[in-house]
């Protein structure tokens, strides 16, 4: 169906978004135009906040409207420990646990030579510039638990090892809630190698 030009042009950015086809486009666009006109304007001028006034912590690579961050500005944090992330929601996720006081480093991505990933598209070398500098006594490596994840992890491992850095690896395994007979080879697996005495 062929869309008045504003309409098409609305759809179309909204259709730029990363899981956003072309229906949920429409159904979004109409929506924002049955929003008040103030809540519409209170939609663009909030996007256009963030875009303006987030960017990047030059410690850590979190995004952050200061810098450094809030956490890496935080006194109370043990600054002996590095969680490393691959993506700053992945730091939101962490701080939601509540239970880690660390710092951590972001990513920005993971190895993936398929699609022309390599070690100087991510912040790889910054991380190697914090442990020379800080005294770091743990790298947690909390990368996806998938290929690249597992790569990536192990690429970092082989070089902060030689530092006289302890580096671990968050756990993997079953969820909470998760029944044995649905879980895959992979995760039984992983399962079993990190069980623990209880």
């Amino acid at each position: 169906m062929p869309y008045i030009a504003p309409l098409n042009n609305l759809i179309e950015n909204l259709r730029a978004l990363p899981g956003i086809g072309a229906k949920t486009a429409a159904r979004l666009a109409y929506h924002i135009l049955d929003m008040d006109k103030e809540k519409a304007t209170a939609l663009a001028a909030a996007i256009i906040a963030a875009k303006e006034k987030i960017g990047y912590c030059k410690v850590c690579f979190n995004l952050s409207d200061q810098d450094p961050c809030q956490i890496c500005a935080a006194t109370g944090r043990d600054r002996s420990v590095i969680c490393v992330v691959e993506q700053p929601q992945d730091v939101a996720a962490m701080e939601r646990m509540r239970d880690f006081n660390g710092l951590y480093h972001v990513l920005h991505g993971s190895l993936s030579p398929l699609e022309g990933i390599g070690p100087e598209d991510l912040r790889i070398k910054e991380l190697l510039e914090r442990l020379a500098g800080e005294e770091v006594k743990e790298v947690i490596m909390a990368t996806n638990p998938n290929v690249e994840g597992e790569a990536t992890a192990m690429y970092l491992a082989r070089l902060i090892k030689p530092l006289g850095v302890k580096v671990t690896r968050i756990a993997h395994g079953l969820p909470i809630g998760g029944d044995l007979e649905y879980a895959d080879e992979v995760t039984l697996s992983k399962a079993m190698e990190n069980r623990r005495e209880i």
